[in-house]
């Protein structure tokens, strides 16, 4: 039976539900050379004066400053030397009227002396004998207490030297380090266990059935560093399947040796996500669903008598409450300060819309617009633009991809291209990319933007591209589609791919072109609709129409598989390895990579096109330079070369 969601909380009242939990870790001891970084748990008061005796502060001679009144250049003091006193020893001289020492620096101030001449100040006098620096020249009067630390100057003892809650650097550590502290008293990171539910889920490195709908757990990997960045310890749990009993089980496991559990997936409200149902009659749910988006279905409560937060499945909703709500509460429990404030300050480079009437934390990237650009109107020349990466909440891509959020309150309905917003960025370290670019996947494109520093590109097609670019959201978009676009583009060159039919190592089917998906029984794996291969595949199945006087809708209906398309240029033939279809869509250079057969049918032109507003951006001209000077790099790649 599906259960629907209790009432949807305000954010404020998961961040109260979240602050109401007890995180912290405790107290624990660590040897003083793996202190740093740590945070104090109790004052520390010095139990010596620090310096623990008079110190002379530079080298030079210990004195009685009544000794020099008077003295300089042209009348100094004459004063007999009587001993030396090294840094760590006892010093065995007595220093009386018209008498000095000659002292190091950080050596202890022998009695009788109350000062300190620096010995640039002073000259080395003969007097015959065994001595030949028996008497000592003083060119400047000294006052008493001149050059000397005295005893306790930097601590006093019983004095407080740190207090608790402070983060320990290595000025903190010095200062334990001069009082004799061995063990430090820290406050332990926060345990945190970390469970991810779903029958579907592997961990990384283990075999996986995308055939029974197996995928790899993102949730917990990425949450794991989300703590330990935030200042807690991480401990993976095995995966929970969706049986009561065992999630039951996992989860007293979790609360009894950890301080917080963090689950992510089974929080919403369907038959099988019964998490909620578990915290609801065996521990205490404070909460359950909040007005935001992503991530609606969170759960705060307790278990066992530790904290307890349910993050939702989806790996950018899971992440998006982990650090809007969980984050913020772990960091205080550990100690740790709220890392600096990281906001830009930005333009919408398009409309965006929203109606669904709750708070919607929305991930963006960052693009730099072009010195004399405008939107509608707007001078937007040298600011930063801000566009939304939304593939949904189940994208993991979207988590690098975007440099940060911006909200959307429930009561906003549109931010105009143009609109000024605040972007609250993932890290302090985030900065905008060299050149942001979108369009087809290609591989002669990857080997180009690994030249690049700090590109980001986003392969969602041709078609997509250049939507985008109209929209005058990315510096370029990469394109096969024939014809000049109808808005205005600059032409950062271009290059040629061959396309065809990639078939299995030797062509066990003997497929020899585009007529056999069409006569013959035989699975094809497709690209995406938005695939400028795709629309190629389209345009010959038109000719091919044409010349058998049929619609090409009646050929694309008789080829089995034609309307799954899959989004990058190896996924179609990775699907044939596996079993999935007889034959691919894909380039000669794909086949070739894989050790695969391949059945050539046409070449396309790939072409790159700029935001004419940008190009005299750095990253635009670096991209058209490796465009220019591609041709060893294509040469490496079968089915490649120039257009004519």
């Amino acid at each position: 039976m599906r259960k629907e969601f209790r009432d949807l909380a305000p954010p404020e009242a998961a961040h109260e539900a979240i602050a109401s939990l007890d995180l912290s870790g405790g107290t624990e001891s660590v040897p003083l050379r793996e202190a740093r970084g740590r945070v104090l748990a109790e004052r520390i008061d010095a139990v010596l004066d620090v310096p623990g005796f008079d110190r002379a502060s530079v080298d030079g001679y210990a004195l009685r400053a009544h000794d020099t009144f008077g003295a300089d250049e042209a009348d100094p003091a004459t004063l007999d030397l009587v001993g030396v006193v090294d840094a760590g020893e006892r010093p065995d001289v007595t220093v009386g009227d018209g008498e000095c020492a000659e002292i190091s620096t950080g050596a202890v101030v022998p009695d009788g002396a109350n000062a300190v001449v620096m010995v640039e100040q002073t000259d080395h006098v003969a007097s015959g004998g065994d001595d030949d620096y028996a008497t000592i020249e003083v060119r400047t009067s000294v006052a008493p207490g001149d050059r000397i630390m005295f005893a306790g100057a930097d601590v006093a003892a019983g004095e407080r030297a740190l207090g608790p809650g402070t983060r320990l650097t290595t000025r903190e550590v010095g200062l334990l380090s001069a009082l004799g502290v061995d063990e430090v008293p820290v406050r332990a990171p926060p345990r945190v266990g970390i469970v991810s539910t779903g029958d579907e889920l592997v961990r990384p490195g283990e075999p996986l059935d995308s055939g029974a709908g197996q995928i790899y757990d993102v949730n917990s990997y990425s949450v794991a560093a989300g703590v330990e960045e935030a200042g807690g310890e991480a401990v993976l749990y095995p995966h929970a399947g969706d049986d009561y009993d065992a999630m039951e089980r996992l989860l007293r496991e979790a609360a009894e040796e950890c301080d917080l559990v963090l689950s992510s997936g089974s929080t919403s409200a369907s038959a099988v996500d019964v998490i909620y149902r578990v915290i609801d009659e065996q521990g205490d749910l404070l909460l359950h669903g909040v007005a935001v988006k992503p991530g609606k279905p969170m759960l705060v409560g307790r278990l066992e008598g530790s904290a307890y937060v349910g993050l939702p499945g989806y790996p950018v909703s899971a992440l998006t409450i982990f650090r809007t709500f969980v984050a913020p509460a772990i960091r205080r429990a550990a100690g740790v300060p709220e890392p600096r404030t990281a906001t830009v300050a930005g333009r919408m480079a398009s409309e965006e819309r929203y109606t669904e009437g709750r708070l919607r934390l929305m991930p963006v990237g960052l693009v730099e617009a072009g010195d004399d650009e405008t939107i509608e109107d707007t001078d937007v020349g040298g600011e930063t633009l801000v566009y939304p990466v939304d593939k949904g909440s189940g994208a993991t891509t979207s988590l690098v991809e975007a440099d940060g959020l911006v909200e959307m309150h429930p009561d906003t309905e549109r931010l105009d291209a143009g609109e000024a917003v605040e972007v609250r960025l993932f890290s302090p370290d985030v900065r905008v990319p060299s050149v942001v670019g979108v369009g087809e996947d290609d591989p002669a494109l990857s080997r180009l933007l690994d030249r690049l520093d700090a590109p980001r590109y986003l392969g969602l097609g041709s078609r997509e591209g250049l939507r985008r670019l109209r929209n005058g959201v990315p510096d370029l978009a990469v394109t096969t589609t024939s014809g000049d676009p109808e808005f205005p583009t600059a032409d950062l060159g271009a290059w040629t791919r061959e396309w065809g039919l990639v078939v299995p190592d030797g062509n066990p089917e003997d497929v020899s072109g585009l007529a056999d998906l069409v006569d013959r029984d035989l699975r094809f794996a497709n690209r995406a609709s938005a695939s400028g291969l795709r629309t190629s595949l389209g345009e010959a199945l038109a000719d091919l129409a044409d010349e058998r006087g049929a619609s090409r809708h009646d050929l694309v209906s008789a080829i089995d598989g034609f309307e799954a398309g899959r989004r990058a240029h190896e996924s179609p033939p990775r699907a044939m390895m596996a079993g999935h279809a007889d034959v691919a869509l894909g380039l000669r250079a794909t086949a070739a990579s894989l050790g695969l057969g391949f059945v050539p049918v046409d070449t396309e032109t790939v072409r790159v096109l700029g935001n004419p507003d940008r190009v005299e951006k750095s990253g635009v001209e670096a991209v058209a330079a490796q465009v220019a000077g591609l041709d060893e790099l294509l040469d490496e790649l079968p089915g490649y070369g120039r257009p004519d």
